[in-house]
This record gives structure tokens, C-alpha cells and sequence, in this order.
């Protein structure tokens, strides 16, 4: 039996007493300093501790005044794994996105279908003069040329420690973004007509580019715990070649599930048997609200057949578009891709961003950031489960920015997009989230916004309006938990 850490004995020590009421809700726990000493233990592993509970929503943190227990309201249960129809099939979903992307673009509308965090929250002022600076001494101005800027990528090598790996500066190549990094690698492993295993439901990006690609998706059954079931997609690969497995290990889009780290390298393991690469989208990693940041499936990587993708998309600078890939035996065949698409990633955000990083100023942006993202997510769950209709599921995830919503069967979560922006509201209807326009029922809702009254007072709108929708029961074969 693994042993537990010393900030897991001091939260189940904490947890027991809230189980058997000798801390109630309202009550303040101890300081820091105060439980360090008490338990014998070092601040580090008290806030630890504390974390973990905070990201459990079992306590909060009051700004100049401690940690208190919650009061708990019950959340809805959970949705069940999915159960999308087997098969690859062609990906048709790029005209339904474009019209919930247009109508998500009115800045009148209140953002819940915008999976990005409030730019209130990003440092613009500090990287703002760090680019200046750089241009001011004329940096900035020449090609970066694939692989990219050295200096970012010695920082990303860095990171790369965080994420359970050791990979070099010279194991990157720096992209636009994420999803450039995902296009890249699907242009470096498949072909027009390849079939593509993707988790159900998908980011609607990563299913949009299967489709400009030509390529198929197959739809493997995914928890909301613990992400893609891997006994399902074994079974897929034993009966039809598939070119490329793409996943996103932490805190996925839109399910919010964390794959863990036995499951990662059992995907690791399985699809290097058969020589198929593993392309992992670990865009929300270091959106994690626990005590520490979750490995990659990249550090099981003994065969170079993981592309390990990513971006400070989410994190620090949407507009800036600094992704990268990982890509290990294919990094060649990626850089000439790069150049051939789009010759370079801007180079004065590069060297920016670089810069931040040496600064140590990422971290101390993530911490604030981490907690902000956690209290929204923690506010939004009480606020689904106090306002939308009897029957309503809801993902508890550990991290990223996301809570998918299951709705009671009948309900359209189309029409629930179209009734909430008459009402100013923006969701991210479930159809946009699977190659055949399943999740007729559910919606995904962001945690990226600061939460306000005015936020609270949108989700309990969008729970009217969904209590409202007359209930048109469906075929079996076409319920919200199926990706049919």
C-alpha cells in the first residue's frame, strides 16, 4: 500500500474532523504557523494541505482572515462514462461551431462558453514592459525560425521538470499556440483518410481540425474522472489501424478529467507496442488546484512516439499564440512543417516570454491565477445545483477551466443556446463536442471568469430558462450521455 505524504495526513486528519463535526461549517481552522507546529510538520506541507482541501471544495481561503470550513450544498452527481457510437466516422461539426463561436464574439454577452480566464487576471502591465524593453534594444524584429527562439526553449526545458520529464531545449519546436502544436503533429503521423482515436466529448478545435485535415475520428468512451477508458480504445486498436491517438491527460476540454498516472502509462505502453503515436494536448496542466501539477504521459516516453503539446494560451497570454510541441522522433518532420506553414512563431512574444519565465514570475502568476480559477469553479457547482432543473449532472474537476453539465434527458442543450443568448448568456452547446453532434443534453460552462453577482445571476437564468424547455424525450439511442 503506497505510504501517504505528510500534507496527506494532515488534510485526512482535518477531513475527519469535519466528518464527525468537530469542525463545522463557518468554523476557522487553524493558522498555518499554528497547525505547523502543532502537527510538527513544515508550513510547505500545512499549506499543502490546505490546498488540497481548498481544491476539493471541502474549505475556502478569506482574504486576511484564514481558511474556514464550507458550507456545503449537495452537488449534482456526477454524469456516467460516455457511450459514443463505435466506428470512425467524418467530423461535420465546423458549421455549428462557427455560429456559437460568432455568437460568443458580443462582449454584452455574459461569457460562459468562453474557455479562456478573464484578461483581468493576466499580468498584461509586466509583459507589456518586458516587450517594450526587448524592442526598445531592437530585439524582436528578425525570423525566430523553426525550432524557435533558444531562450524560450531552454525555459520550456526547465518547465519540462515539472512535468515529470528531462527534455532538452533541443526537443522543442515553438508554435502558434496549442492548436498549431496539435496540427503539426497530426500533419507529421497521418494521412488524408487516416482514422484519428480522440476522447467523447472532444474540444470542438481539436475535432475541427480532423476535419479540415481529411482525416476520421473514432469516439473512445471517456470517464469524468479518469478520462479516456483505455479497455475501450485497446479493443478498437485490436480491430482497425489507427494512425494517432489524440488526448488531452489533464483536466480535458469539456469533461475536466485528470487521466491518472497509471492510466498514462498504460497508454504510453500500449500504443508503443503497436508503434502508434500518442499526441497529448497538455494545455490546462498547470491550471491544476491541488498541491501539485500532474505528470505527463511525455515522461513514460521511452520510444519518441509521444507529441506533447502546449501553450500559455490558457495561462498567460491568449493574444500572444506561444505554444509548443514536444515531439521526439517526428521533432524533424514537425520543424519543416512549421516552416512550410507559417516560417516562424512571432519572435518578440517568444523572447518576452522567455524572459517572464527567467524572472520567476510565471509561478507567482499561477498561484494567483490557480486560486482565482478554483473559487469560480467551486462558486459555479453551488450555483448549478441550487438553480438548474432536478435530474441535472455535473463534472467536479480538479482543475482547468471547465464543468461539463448533463441535463435531464429531452432537454436541448441547442435550443439552451439559443433561449440563453436572447437572455444574454454564452454557452458552449454539447453537439460541438463530438464528431456526430451527440451530447444533445449538455453544456460546458467556463470557470475562467471572475466570479461577481452579475455571473452568479447568469447561471441562475440559465437554470430557469433550462427548467423551462418543454421535455422532449428522446430515443434511447439518442440520450445526452452518448456521443450517438
Amino acid at each position: 500500500m503506497q505510504q501517504l505524504r505528510l500534507y496527506e495526513r494532515v488534510s485526512g486528519k482535518l477531513e475527519e474532523a469535519m466528518r464527525v463535526g468537530a469542525l463545522r461549517p463557518g468554523d476557522r481552522l487553524p493558522s498555518v504557523r499554528g497547525l505547523s507546529e502543532r502537527e510538527r510538520v513544515s508550513v510547505s506541507t500545512v499549506l499543502q494541505a490546505y490546498l488540497q482541501l481548498e481544491a476539493r471544495g471541502l474549505i475556502e481561503a478569506r482574504p486576511q482572515s484564514g481558511h474556514y470550513v464550507r458550507r456545503q450544498r449537495p452537488l449534482p452527481p456526477e454524469p456516467p462514462p460516455t457511450r459514443p457510437a463505435p466506428g470512425a466516422t467524418p467530423v461535420t461539426i465546423s458549421a455549428l461551431v462557427a455560429k456559437v463561436v460568432e455568437s460568443a464574439r458580443d462582449p454584452d454577452l455574459v461569457p460562459l462558453g468562453c474557455n479562456q480566464p478573464d484578461p483581468e487576471l493576466f499580468p498584461w502591465g509586466r509583459l507589456g514592459r518586458i516587450a517594450a524593453g526587448i524592442a526598445r534594444d531592437g530585439g524582436g524584429f528578425t525570423y525566430e525560425l523553426p525550432p524557435g527562439a533558444r531562450s524560450l526553449r531552454r525555459q520550456l526545458a526547465r518547465r519540462s521538470v515539472e512535468w515529470g520529464c528531462a527534455l532538452s531545449p533541443d526537443d522543442f519546436v515553438v508554435t502558434c499556440g496549442a492548436m498549431e502544436a496539435v496540427q503539426l503533429s497530426l500533419l507529421a503521423v497521418a494521412r488524408q483518410g487516416d482514422a484519428v482515436a480522440i476522447e467523447s466529448p472532444a474540444y470542438f478545435g481539436s475535432l475541427q481540425l480532423i476535419e479540415a485535415l481529411g482525416l476520421k475520428a473514432v469516439e473512445i468512451p471517456s470517464s469524468p474522472r479518469d478520462g479516456m477508458d483505455l479497455d475501450a480504445l485497446e479493443r478498437v486498436l485490436k480491430t482497425r489501424r489507427i494512425a494517432a491517438v489524440l488526448v488531452v491527460t489533464n483536466f480535458s476540454n469539456p469533461l475536466g478529467c485528470l487521466m491518472p498516472d497509471a492510466n498514462k502509462e498504460r497508454l504510453v505502453a500500449m500504443l508503443a507496442a503497436r508503434e502508434v503515436p500518442l499526441i497529448e494536448d497538455d494545455l490546462y496542466g498547470d491550471l491544476y488546484f491541488g498541491p501539485s501539477r500532474p505528470r505527463a504521459a511525455k515522461c513514460f516516453d521511452q520510444r519518441g512516439l509521444v507529441l506533447h503539446c502546449g501553450s500559455f494560451s490558457k495561462t498567460l497570454a491568449p493574444g500572444w499564440r506561444i505554444g509548443w510541441v514536444a515531439a521526439g522522433r517526428f521533432r524533424e518532420r514537425v520543424s519543416l512543417l512549421k516552416f512550410a506553414q507559417t516560417i516562424a512563431t512571432a519572435s518578440l512574444q517568444q523572447l518576452a516570454m522567455a524572459e517572464f519565465l527567467a524572472g520567476g514570475h510565471y509561478e507567482r502568476h499561477l498561484r494567483s491565477l490557480r486560486k482565482s480559477v478554483a473559487a469560480t469553479m467551486r462558486s459555479l457547482g453551488d450555483c448549478v445545483a441550487a438553480h438548474f432543473p432536478a435530474g441535472t449532472r455535473a463534472t467536479r474537476p480538479e482543475g482547468g477551466g471547465v464543468m461539463w453539465v448533463e441535463l435531464p434527458a429531452g432537454i436541448s442543450a441547442l435550443r439552451l443556446h439559443d433561449r440563453a443568448l436572447e437572455a444574454g448568456i454564452a454557452i458552449a452547446p454539447g453537439p460541438i463536442f463530438s464528431a456526430r453532434q451527440g451530447y444533445e443534453s449538455c453544456i460546458r460552462l467556463s470557470s475562467g471568469v471572475v466570479w461577481s453577482p452579475r455571473i452568479e445571476a447568469a447561471v441562475a437564468t440559465l437554470g430557469r430558462i433550462a427548467s423551462e424547455l418543454p421535455d422532449r424525450r428522446m430515443p434511447a439511442g439518442r440520450r445526452a450521455t452518448t456521443g450517438s
